[in-house]
């Protein structure tokens, strides 16, 4: 007998992703008899709502259940979706991302069988549109150079982690360690991993649970992103201290030291020579696999918009980890 599943989906103003997702989901290979789906929306003040009905109407042997998120946050979404959904196993998924066909059966195999509290898998990253901006920003979202060495962006090993993008997870579990936590408005899914740590559970990836996610298609919705991500990683460092990675410290140890160096050049010119020869290594890092993706990708010239995404994301991220330091989590960033 298959446990009945609730994928549960936050979203907010997501009219030209919302029915992907949907359709993603009705052609799973697990029973949809035994799925079903509760979208916590975030008031969305476009056609939303709309397709969200039109995909239902269309596709009623797959339950849909519509609830609204006043807060209009993903944690606060993540936990209304919880308490509304029935499912024995919860799934979470986003509004930009297509799981593949096998994605819930997977999962629930793997919870199942015992592997872990939690279990996810691997993003391909794909960009919103062919156009080069939004091209490039994919592209560097798939770098580690870029992003880090968070295993679920590019691993093809299973194993034990830190963290998953969404997760599954068996019902009994938020009764054990409580519900996402809303003071964080960004960051929730890993101070959650932290907690299932904590509590001796154990995160299982296995690449072969895939989803396509869709990067952010231009620069400033990339640097407003990352800058979010920042700030709010921040805010759950202050809490768990022991969480921090040494890719999650060079970006900020950066940020500071060409400010230190800037500021230095001013008074003394061999401060400027070393701004300048660190400045320049840099791109130099950055451009090398830069030119190699692009290369791949066949297209040259995406090489400059890969490393001026990396650039955003090096940047927001390590500003923001520093204002959010030093910031109050209140304060509206």
């Amino acid at each position: 007998m298959n446990p009945l599943v609730s994928v549960i989906i936050p979203c907010r103003n997501e009219e030209n992703t919302i029915h992907l997702v949907l359709e993603a989901l009705f052609q799973q290979s697990f029973p949809i008899e035994n799925m079903e789906v509760v979208i916590a929306d975030g008031l969305s003040t476009d056609g939303t709502r709309r397709a969200i009905h039109a995909f239902s109407k269309t596709h009623p042997a797959l339950k849909i259940r519509l609830v609204d998120n006043p807060k209009k946050i993903i944690p606060a979404g993540l936990n209304i979706a919880i308490r509304a959904s029935n499912g024995e196993i919860i799934v979470r998924m986003d509004a930009h991302s297509l799981p593949k066909a096998d994605y819930v059966q997977r999962c629930v195999d793997a919870l199942l069988e015992g592997k872990a509290e939690n279990v996810g898998g691997i993003w391909n990253i794909r960009p919103q549109n062919d156009i080069w901006v939004a091209r490039s920003i994919a592209a560097a979202a798939a770098n580690p150079l870029a992003v880090g060495d968070a295993r679920y962006r590019f691993t093809d090993k299973a194993g034990y982690v830190d963290t998953v993008p969404y997760g599954s997870y068996k019902r009994e579990l938020f009764d054990k360690i409580g519900f996402f936590d809303e003071s964080l408005l960004a960051n929730e899914d890993y101070e959650f991993n932290t907690r299932i740590r904590q509590s001796g559970g154990r995160i299982w990836l296995d690449p072969a649970i895939q989803c396509t996610y869709f990067a952010r298609p231009t620069y400033s919705a990339l640097a407003k992103q990352y800058w979010g991500y920042g700030f709010w990683k921040a805010q759950m460092l202050k809490r768990y201290p022991e969480t921090l990675r040494w890719r999650q410290a060079l970006p900020p140890l950066f940020v500071l030291g060409l400010i230190f160096l800037a500021v230095l050049g001013f008074c003394w010119q061999p401060a400027r020579i070393v701004l300048a020869v660190v400045v320049g290594l840099y791109l130099l890092i950055q451009l090398i696999p830069a030119v190699r993706i692009a290369r791949k990708l066949g297209n040259i010239l995406l090489s400059i918009g890969i490393v001026l995404a990396t650039i955003v994301m090096h940047f927001s991220w390590g500003t923001a980890r520093i204002v959010g330091l030093f910031s109050h989590p209140d304060r509206k960033w």
